[in-house]
């Protein structure tokens, strides 16, 4: 059995954020592969197939995302100065995939074109960063000059806040609801 609509409706929201990483010629790599799983009858998981294609192979997880900039290192250097990522000398960020508080699974979703979601921004993708302290996250952004799109408590998946980098791609930030 798998996880059902009301979960990948809970999902999309994580999707969105995480399948659309850092804007410039980026490799995010997750650090350890996890499995899309499937939950099984009994309440274990294993690797999501399509049905009938059991020796096919398939997708493990998020290995990187690489993304256009007209200017990668000034882009890099907002990523490192704004949002606290460590930029390699090659330009990019290693995101550990076990680092304390990160959900236990990235999700991908697709959305309509003419989705409203990812606006203000014109770009194709949304990028969602999971974060231990939204409230403290937001308050550092603030004083960093970056205006704050919205927020949702709401979500029954935890708390979102939405920013946009330099070349316009709308960034939502999440922190996950405690179990």
């Amino acid at each position: 059995m798998g996880i059902g609509i009301s979960g990948a409706l809970q999902n999309m929201r994580m999707a969105a954020a995480i399948s659309s990483g850092m804007a410039l010629s980026v490799l995010l790599i997750l650090g350890a592969v996890v499995p899309a799983a499937a939950e099984q009858g009994d309440g274990s998981a294993k690797p999501s197939i399509a049905a009938g294609e059991g020796n096919m192979a398939h997708i493990t997880g998020i290995g990187g995302i690489f993304v256009k900039s007209k200017d990668p290192k000034a882009l890099g250097a907002w990523y490192r100065d704004v949002l606290g990522l460590k930029i390699e000398d090659w330009g990019g960020a290693m995101l550990a995939y076990d680092a304390p508080g990160h959900p236990p699974q990235a999700v991908w979703s697709p959305f309509a074109v003419n989705t409203k979601y990812f606006a203000p921004s014109t770009r194709e993708f949304m990028i969602n960063f999971a974060v231990d302290d939204l409230d403290g996250f937001i308050a550092m952004l603030k004083s960093k000059g970056v205006a704050i799109l919205g927020r949702d408590d709401s979500d029954p998946s935890g708390s979102f806040a939405w920013i946009a980098d330099p070349d316009g791609t709308k960034i939502e930030l999440w922190q996950p609801k405690k179990p």
